[in-house]
């Protein structure tokens, strides 16, 4: 019997729909509660501060993004191996895998750090921000740079925690970052009048303090866990591993990160009111999402437990009950925002041009939402099951050939108004490709645990 069994957190035994659903639940309120932490920057800058304030503040997140995106993909591949381990019930490779990447995390901080104050002038002026927001997106983004390794940190907590089937510490902690946050966000911008800056410097103190409750409550809950930022751990074997997982879904966010950023030069170039109505609606779609992402999530640490315990036939079961419960959120969403719209983009702005470039965004996103959520379930199967490769082609190839390519002549040919379709077809030509290789079977022999090897390696330390 493996050493993980009648621990909390197993997702090995018991009704798929119900453990998935109860694991999703609070990693759909933390969402919600991340979005929050993101939406009061961009309510209070945009009430507070200004149009051009608030559009400084969404040009400047997907750049900060792609600087962070490869170590929060690394991160990810560790989270795969964890919750592999921790099916098999090898808790003291568990233990390894956390020091060994929070070690590559806390030295990966500084040079992410560099780069991005070096880089965040240039990179600006690449994606063609406007004169009168170019100041306050580098102050912001240097300011946020700054906070790197609380960004990290932050973040490789919930990885490990969700990794381990625990979804609800993570939205404790989260809880405590987004009232933070809050707080922070009105008292440096209403009261010490610190703008942009005073929104930056509240969400890195909000995550840095998140982040060490973290790492209390991480060594408090786990006894085989034992994170202790003075004393550094490595071993080369599993940093081989998680490089060979978390380098590509790194590099597919990083290269996502990057079409993200020539999404936004082309709505750069359309002024700020529609800069700033692209990313008030941002903030609002993401709530929309929050369902399928967060099932997928779950689907993926259910995976990866069940794939290291060898119960592959609890795969199938996990991946139909997460395509129902996706698809009927996903309907509900889509009628919300669509209903609904301009009066969440009045949270944003009371200008009219701001409210309407918002809903030419919403519209066309959300209904191809069904294609998302389905490419989102079958890709989630694949990661859990440790390939992280054809998720990252299938992401790329929507995104780079499908999307990107469409958004530009779109608006050449028909308007502004019309680029937004664009998200539509990269999901339909992604959603094909996950069904093929899913159906396939070839993901099946990626897994990076072998229980078989796990059983006999436990046996040695029991």
């Amino acid at each position: 019997m493996s050493a993980s069994k009648g621990i909390r957190g197993d997702m090995t035994v018991g009704s798929p729909m119900r453990l998935i659903l109860a694991f999703s639940i609070p990693l759909l309120l933390g969402n919600v509660l991340q979005q929050m932490y993101n939406m009061v920057d961009s309510i209070v800058v945009g009430n507070y501060v200004g149009t051009t304030a608030l559009a400084a503040v969404g040009t400047g997140a997907p750049i900060i993004y792609m600087m962070v995106a490869l170590f929060m993909g690394i991160g990810n591949g560790a989270a795969v191996i964890i919750s592999q381990y921790f099916g098999a019930g090898n808790l003291k490779k568990v233990s390894e895998t956390v020091d060994t990447i929070y070690t590559t995390a806390m030295i990966g901080a500084l040079p992410v750090t560099l780069l991005g104050i070096i880089f965040s002038g240039p990179l600006l002026r690449l994606i063609n921000t406007p004169d009168n927001a170019f100041s306050d997106a580098r102050l912001y983004m240097v300011i946020i740079f700054i906070g790197t390794i609380f960004s990290l940190g932050y973040n490789l907590n919930s990885a490990i925690m969700q990794s381990l089937g625990d979804s609800r510490t993570p939205l404790l902690l989260l809880a405590i970052a987004c009232v933070l946050n809050v707080v922070l966000d009105l008292w440096f911008v209403i009261s010490f009048r610190w703008g942009v800056a005073g929104v930056a410097i509240a969400t890195i103190l909000a995550q840095a303090i998140s982040w060490i409750s973290g790492i209390f409550l991480i060594n408090r809950k786990y006894p085989y866990i034992h994170i202790n930022l003075l004393k550094f751990f490595f071993d080369r074997e599993l940093f081989r591993k998680i490089i060979k997982l978390g380098l590509p879904n790194g590099l597919q966010q990083m290269l996502f990160s990057v079409g993200t950023l020539a999404l936004q030069s082309l709505v750069n170039g359309y002024g700020s009111d529609f800069m700033a109505g692209f990313s008030g609606a941002n903030k609002i779609d993401m709530f929309a999402f929050f369902p399928a992402q967060s099932f997928g999530m779950a689907l993926t640490t259910y995976v990866g437990q069940n794939i290291g315990a060898g119960k592959m036939h609890r795969v199938k079961e996990g991946l139909r009950a997460t395509m129902v419960m996706s698809v009927l959120c996903g309907i509900g969403a889509m009628a919300l925002v669509l209903v609904y719209g301009p009066n969440m983009m009045r949270l944003f702005s009371q200008e009219a041009a701001v409210i309407e470039a918002g809903m030419d965004y919403l519209r066309p996103v959300m209904y191809c939402y069904l294609l998302f959520a389905v490419m989102n379930t079958v890709l989630s199967v694949l990661r859990g099951a440790g390939d992280m490769v054809f998720p990252m082609i299938t992401s790329l190839l929507s995104l780079w050939i499908i999307r990107l390519p469409m958004a530009y002549l779109l608006a050449y040919f028909f308007g502004k108004e019309y680029l937004f379709f664009s998200f539509g077809a990269g999901w339909l030509i992604g959603m094909v490709m996950a069904i093929s290789y899913y159906f396939s079977g070839r993901w099946k022999k990626k897994a990076v645990v072998s229980q078989q090897v796990e059983e006999e390696l436990q046996e040695k330390y029991e």
